[in-house]
């Protein structure tokens, strides 16, 4: 994905290494998981903040696993709910979300104009992006995420850790993913992760544009 941005160069902060692109974008591998994704995410906003120069968008990137048939291997999805799915308690009568155990969110709604604009320069379908901290490896599971989430459309790991850092920053965020593999049993042989990460640079190379003409206020 770097590869849509010219001139790249480093900017070292705790824990974490920005590249600066000429066009004025910081690109952050946040790493794997939604913790480690929380942290970097934070530790950006809260440099750019010192700075003098705060961010006006967090955009969460990568590959993901598309449920099927909605979203086949090499399609885009971009998040219109961003959601931690296993963000909660296992009990007798089945899962509880965190919120139902009286504390804390689950879900973050990037900008539907911005959703919007995303859909319709990449082509991306919108639909709810699952976090998970341990992937779905089987049939049992895809089927049970997607009895309490049936507007999902993919499964990634980063996402609600990126979401969550950005409100505590009052930042709009967004969330588009490359499906690489489906939700469910494990089967590497059918992953295609470069195909993946190629829809994503191509993608990008589209959004940018659309992103330099969305007026960052309108949070509809």
């Amino acid at each position: 994905m770097a590869r849509t941005f010219t001139r790249p160069e480093e900017v070292r902060l705790p824990a974490a290494t920005l590249l600066r692109t000429a066009g004025g974008y910081d690109l952050l591998a946040a790493g794997v998981g939604p913790a480690l994704a929380a942290a970097g995410t934070a530790t950006a906003l809260t440099a750019a903040a010192l700075d003098g120069r705060p961010y006006a968008l967090v955009v969460s990137a990568g590959i993901a696993g598309g449920f099927q048939p909605e979203a086949p291997v090499g399609s885009l999805v971009v998040a219109d709910e961003i959601t931690a799915a296993d963000l909660g308690a296992e009990t007798a009568d089945g899962f509880l979300p965190v919120t139902e155990l009286g504390f804390g969110t689950v879900s973050h709604r990037p900008p539907n104009s911005l959703v919007r604009v995303t859909a319709q320069v990449t082509g991306a379908r919108p639909g709810a992006v699952l976090t998970v901290s341990t992937v779905t490896g089987t049939a049992a599971r895809a089927a049970a995420l997607r009895t309490r989430h049936p507007g999902a459309l993919a499964e990634a790991m980063e996402g609600f850790g990126v979401a969550e850092a950005a409100a505590a920053h009052g930042v709009p965020v967004l969330e588009l993913r490359a499906v690489s593999n489906p939700v469910g049993p494990r089967d590497r042989a059918a992953w295609r992760i470069g195909d993946a990460l190629a829809a994503l640079t191509e993608a990008f190379g589209k959004l940018v544009p659309a992103l330099e003409s969305w007026n960052p206020h309108d949070h509809r």
